[in-house]
């Protein structure tokens, strides 16, 4: 069969850019590939799964969606076992279900890309499934401690276990404090949804010295991205991650590896950066 069908779901779903970014990277790489968006709850998700025929190759998911996703495969990778999410599954011409959470190494290029070469102390702002892939990412960078600035302590238990299980020292504090604990981190991040406030300036040798991490890609900049833009500070934007992560996921669906380089990959990641702009 030629045409291969993908799509991105979640809820809500009418404001994801990766149909963009889809559509760009299938064109370049000259493979008649269909991906659309629909838009699908938590509660939904099984279902439609089940209902996808042959032609189908995956999915893409975004919140509520990231922890459901992970329940359906067959089978997943270490990042996903460590972050309890996945946001792409593969389905394999065998019938398996195969999941990657992608976002992990769309945050890790992300942050290389604004200068960041190693990090011991990070501050994040969140605690959800976006939360973790950033830990995971900065585990990477040689991390040692993390401060989690959280609007509820209770919800924040799975983070707090993930950082245990990486051997990192970690502190819980309320949202509303994030501006007395940011001065000294390598990188400073914010992983909460669209709508929550950030409260207050925070100290302007944080600004100039930490890397911040803005997840937030529409409407930009995000509230951290642009208290460090007003000062010139080292930005890791919510679109940087959004393209490299899609990049994995392009992957992923043409070759079954996130690792392994798509054809042109050069050509591939300017025409979805293009699809971006």
């Amino acid at each position: 069969m030629s045409i291969r069908r993908l799509a991105v779901v979640g809820s809500p779903i009418a404001h994801s850019l990766s149909p963009a970014l889809h559509a760009a990277a299938y064109a370049a790489l000259g493979l008649d590939w269909q991906y659309d968006r629909h838009e699908v709850r938590e509660h939904e998700l099984r279902g439609f799964v089940d209902g996808l025929d042959r032609s189908w190759r995956g999915l893409s998911a975004t919140m509520p969606l990231k922890e459901e996703l992970r329940r359906l495969a067959d089978e997943e990778d270490r990042t996903v076992a460590l972050t309890g999410a996945a946001n792409t599954l593969l389905l394999a011409d065998d019938g398996r279900r195969i999941v990657r959470n992608t976002d992990v190494a769309g945050v890790e290029r992300a942050l290389r890309d604004a200068g960041l070469g190693s990090a011991e102390h990070a501050v994040i702002a969140g605690a959800g499934a976006t939360a973790r892939s950033v830990l995971v990412a900065l585990d990477a960078f040689g991390l040692r401690s993390v401060t989690v600035a959280v609007r509820d302590s209770a919800r924040a238990g799975t983070l707090v276990a993930l950082a245990d299980e990486l051997l990192l020292e970690v502190d819980l504090v309320a949202l509303s404090d994030l501006a007395h604990v940011a001065d000294g981190a390598d990188v400073v991040a914010w992983t909460l949804p669209n709508g929550v406030e950030l409260a207050g300036e925070l100290p302007m040798d944080a600004r100039r010295e930490a890397v911040a991490l803005d997840v937030t890609y529409h409407p930009w900049p995000g509230p951290l991205a642009a208290q460090w833009l007003a000062v010139g500070g080292r930005v890791a934007s919510g679109r940087d991650m959004l393209l490299h992560q899609a990049v994995r996921q392009v992957r992923f669906f043409v070759s079954g590896q996130t690792e392994h380089p798509l054809p042109r990959e050069a050509e591939v990641e300017a025409a979805m950066a293009a699809a971006l702009a």
